[in-house]
């Protein structure tokens, strides 16, 4: 895909993205627009940057240490903001704190743990948001409230000084019944609203929900974010 397209593609999502705003009585520009850029060149990343597109989504830590170290050395205006969004395994979180600003799939306790004492010997602060299970059995995240209160229970407390929560993650079943996608995406903002209540010490302001097939279902639940990729990038290209 041309750099040309990608930013055609860009401001068409970001037009999208208004209509839907507008139409869910949400305020201009309250949803941001993460873009995915798994199984593409640091070449496709830079067509984006150079579009306006500052805030991408990467699922595998070595693909993106590799791309963005690369995009890194390269000249460009403005730095990119990575999140790693995919299954985080404990023997990539090393990796995946040098590189990113925000890990958005936090899963369990261990990976607090881990994060914890990787960004203390780095002296960096981590933001996270807590991904949960929302739809299919099959999909990663806390399965259930009680274990996702605990781990919230000890940052609250301070045992995770280097790790700052941000916010919830999911994703919506594939289904083409929109009452389910629906109601995963209302079960998440009803869930944060909650956990806003019970811990107000902490700043649990984003919803990350959302890709290019239910976006505008979850602008419309609350969503802050979604995550495009395809739309974007086109067909895989690495």
């Amino acid at each position: 895909m041309t750099e040309e397209q990608i930013k055609e593609n860009i401001d068409r999502i970001h037009e999208e993205l208004a209509d839907a705003e507008r139409k869910a009585g949400r305020e201009a520009g309250a949803v941001k627009l993460c873009a995915v850029s798994k199984f593409h060149a640091a070449a496709d990343v830079v067509a984006a940057i150079k579009a306006g597109q500052l805030l991408f989504g990467e699922n595998r830590v070595q693909e993106a240490c590799s791309k963005f170290t690369e995009i890194g050395g390269m000249p460009l205006q403005c730095v990119p903001e990575l999140h790693i969004i995919g299954t985080l395994q404990l023997n990539k979180v090393k990796k995946a704190v040098e590189v990113a600003s925000c890990i958005q799939s936090v899963d369990r306790e261990e990976l607090l743990a881990e994060m914890e004492k990787r960004c203390a010997s780095l002296g960096k602060d981590i933001r996270v948001l807590f991904e949960l299970h929302t739809g299919e059995e099959s999909k990663a995240g806390y399965a259930d409230e009680k274990a996702l209160y605990a781990s919230l229970e000890n940052c609250a407390k301070g045992c995770y000084p280097h790790v700052i929560p941000s916010g919830l993650m999911t994703m919506a079943p594939f289904t083409e019944d929109e009452s389910l996608v629906r109601k995963s995406f209302s079960t998440l903002r009803q869930l944060r609203e909650k956990l806003s209540k019970d811990f107000p010490s902490l700043r649990l302001d984003e919803l990350s929900m959302g890709m290019s097939g239910d976006y505008r279902i979850a602008v419309e639940e609350g969503s802050t974010m979604v995550r495009i990729g395809t739309a974007i990038f086109g067909p895989r290209t690495i």
